[in-house]
C-alpha cells in the first residue's frame, strides 16, 4: 500500500488562506468600529478591542512554537484555527463591549498559532530557494488584507450587520480545518516523557503581558506609576523566566539560542524593521488625510504598491540568497529602505499623491528583500528540532516591534504637535483635522496652520524611522550569517 504524502499545493493554499483570515481580522474591524461602538456603547474602552487581540496573540506565539516541535505542526495548527473561529463566533454574538473584548482575547489566542505555524509549514515543505518565493506569496496575503479589509468591512456593515465581520470566519475556518486534516500528513511523533515547562511558560506569558500593557499605557500616560510598576514587574519576570529555563528539562524557549550571535542580531533587525513598517502603515495615510485632505481610500491606495512589490522583493530574494548569502541580501534590502526613508523624510508638506505611490514601490521591494531574508535566516540557523520555536520567536519579535514602536511613534507625534500647537486652539481639534468628515467644522483660517503642525509631528516620526533603518544597517555590519540547514 502506497504511503500517504502531504498534498503540498493544497496545504500551501490553506496556509495562505489562514494567514489572510487572521490578517484581515485586524483591518476589517477598523472599518466596523464606529458602528460597533454605536451599537454596544463603549467608546471609552474601544481601543482594547484591538489591543487585547494583539496581546493574547503575542503571549501565545512562543507557547505554540514549542508545541509544534514537540507534538507536531498539524494538531497545533488545527487547534489554533478552531480556537480562532470560536472567538469569532463569540465576538459576533457579543451584546456589550466587555464581552466583545473577552471574545477578541479568545480570537487572539487562536491567531497566535496561525502565523508561526504557517511559516514553519512552509519551511518544512520547501527548500530555501522555493521557500523565499512562498514567503513572498504569504506576505502578500497581509498586503491584500490591508487593502481589501476596510472595503469588505464597509460592505458587510452596510449590507448586513457588524456581527457578520466575525461570523464570516466560521465557514472559512471549518474548511481550513478539513483541508489540513485531510491533506497534511505528518510522521507520528515519538513522545518523550518530559515534564512540561509550566513555570517557564507561565513566566514568559506574564513577562509579555507586563511589557505589552506597559507599552499600551505608555502611549497615553508616559512614565506614570502604573507604567513604572509594569516595567518593574517585567524585569522581575525576566529574572524568573531565566531561572526557570536554566532548570527546565525541556524549556519552552531554549536559552542557548540567545548565545547564537546570528540568531540574536537577525531578530533585532526584525524588531526594528517591523517598527518602521508600522510607522509607514499608520503615518503615510495620516499625512494624506490630515495634511493633504485626501479621503481614507486614497491613503490605502497609496500603500497598495508596497504589497505588490513586497512580493516582487521576495521573489528577488529567492534568486539573490543562493548567490550572495543572508548578510549581503539583508544589507541590500535595508539600503533600499534607507533610500525610501530619506526620500520620505525630505518630501515637502504639499506633495503629489503620485510621489507617495512611487515611494511605496521602493518600500515594498526593500521590505520584501529584508523580511523574507531574516525569516529564512532564522529558520536555517537552528537545528530542525527547534525550527518551530525559532520561527515563533521571530514572529513574536515582529509583533513586539510593531506594538512597542507604534507607541513610541505616538509619543513623538503628540509631543511635537503639542510643542507647535496654535495658541488658543481647542482641545481635540487635531482629531477633527485628521477625519475628512469633521475637518469642515474647523474655521477655514485655522486649517492650513493646523496642517503644518500635524506635518511637523509626522516628519518627526519619519525622522525616527529613518534613524532606526540606519541603526539596522550598523547592526548588519556585525552580522555573521548562519549556516543554512
Amino acid at each position: 500500500m502506497k504511503k500517504r504524502q502531504t498534498n503540498i499545493v493544497v496545504v500551501t493554499v490553506a496556509v495562505f488562506v489562514a494567514t489572510f483570515m487572521t490578517a484581515v481580522e485586524g483591518t476589517i474591524v477598523t472599518t466596523a468600529m464606529p458602528t460597533i461602538v454605536g451599537s454596544l456603547k463603549g467608546i471609552s474602552i474601544m481601543n482594547w478591542v484591538f489591543s487585547i487581540y494583539l496581546l493574547t496573540q503575542a503571549m501565545m506565539t512562543p507557547i505554540y512554537g514549542k508545541l509544534t516541535d514537540t507534538i507536531g505542526r498539524k494538531p497545533v495548527f488545527i487547534a489554533g484555527i478552531f480556537i480562532f473561529i470560536v472567538g469569532s463566533a463569540l465576538s459576533g454574538m457579543s451584546h456589550n463591549m466587555l464581552t466583545l473584548i473577552i471574545a477578541r482575547a479568545v480570537q487572539g489566542i487562536g491567531a497566535g498559532s496561525i502565523m508561526p505555524v504557517s511559516l514553519t509549514l512552509l519551511a518544512d515543505m520547501y527548500d530555501m530557494k522555493k521557500r523565499a518565493k512562498m514567503l513572498g506569496y504569504n506576505s502578500a496575503a497581509w498586503g491584500i488584507a490591508s487593502i481589501f479589509g476596510p472595503l469588505v468591512g464597509g460592505i458587510i456593515v452596510e449590507k448586513w450587520s457588524w456581527h457578520w465581520i466575525f461570523f464570516i470566519n466560521l465557514p472559512i475556518g471549518l474548511v481550513l480545518i478539513l483541508l489540513i486534516s485531510t491533506f497534511l500528513v505528518e510522521e507520528k511523533k515519538v513522545y518523550q516523557k518530559k515534564p512540561m515547562d509550566l513555570l517557564g511558560s507561565g513566566t514568559l506569558m506574564m513577562l509579555l503581558l507586563s511589557v505589552l500593557l506597559a507599552v499600551q499605557f505608555f502611549g497615553t500616560e508616559l512614565f506614570s506609576l502604573r507604567v513604572i510598576g509594569l516595567i518593574i514587574a517585567a524585569i522581575l519576570f525576566i529574572a524568573l523566566f531565566i531561572f526557570a529555563e536554566k532548570r527546565a528539562v525541556d524549556p519552552v524557549m531554549p536559552l542557548h539560542l540567545f548565545r547564537n550571535r546570528a540568531f540574536v542580531l537577525v531578530n533585532l533587525v526584525a524588531f526594528l524593521l517591523s517598527g518602521v513598517l508600522i510607522g509607514i502603515d499608520v503615518y503615510i495615510p495620516m499625512w494624506l488625510q490630515g495634511v493633504l485632505g485626501k479621503s481614507a481610500m486614497i491613503g490605502g491606495v497609496a500603500l497598495a504598491p508596497m504589497s505588490i512589490f513586497w512580493m516582487e522583493g521576495a521573489f528577488l530574494t529567492s534568486k539573490l540568497l543562493p548567490k550572495y548569502g543572508d548578510k549581503k541580501v539583508l544589507l541590500i534590502g535595508t539600503s533600499i529602505l534607507a533610500v525610501a526613508g530619506a526620500w520620505l523624510l525630505f518630501l515637502p508638506l504639499q506633495t503629489s499623491f503620485w510621489w507617495f505611490v512611487a515611494i511605496s514601490v521602493v518600500w515594498g521591494i526593500g521590505f520584501g528583500l529584508a523580511f523574507t531574508t531574516f525569516t529564512v535566516s532564522v529558520q536555517s540557523g537552528v537545528p530542525a528540532g527547534e525550527l518551530g520555536v525559532a520561527t515563533s520567536f521571530n514572529t513574536l519579535v515582529r509583533t513586539l516591534g510593531q506594538t512597542i514602536l507604534v507607541s513610541v511613534f505616538g509619543v513623538v507625534l503628540n509631543s511635537l504637535v503639542a510643542k507647535n500647537m496654535l495658541s488658543g486652539a481647542p482641545k481635540g481639534i487635531m482629531n477633527q483635522l485628521i477625519n475628512p468628515h469633521t475637518v469642515t467644522s474647523i474655521p477655514a483660517k485655522m486649517i492650513e496652520p493646523l496642517r503644518s503642525v500635524l506635518f511637523s509631528g509626522i516628519r518627526g516620526v519619519f525622522g525616527l524611522s529613518f534613524g532606526l533603518i540606519i541603526l539596522t544597517l550598523l547592526i548588519l555590519i556585525g552580522y555573521k550569517e548562519a549556516r543554512r540547514n
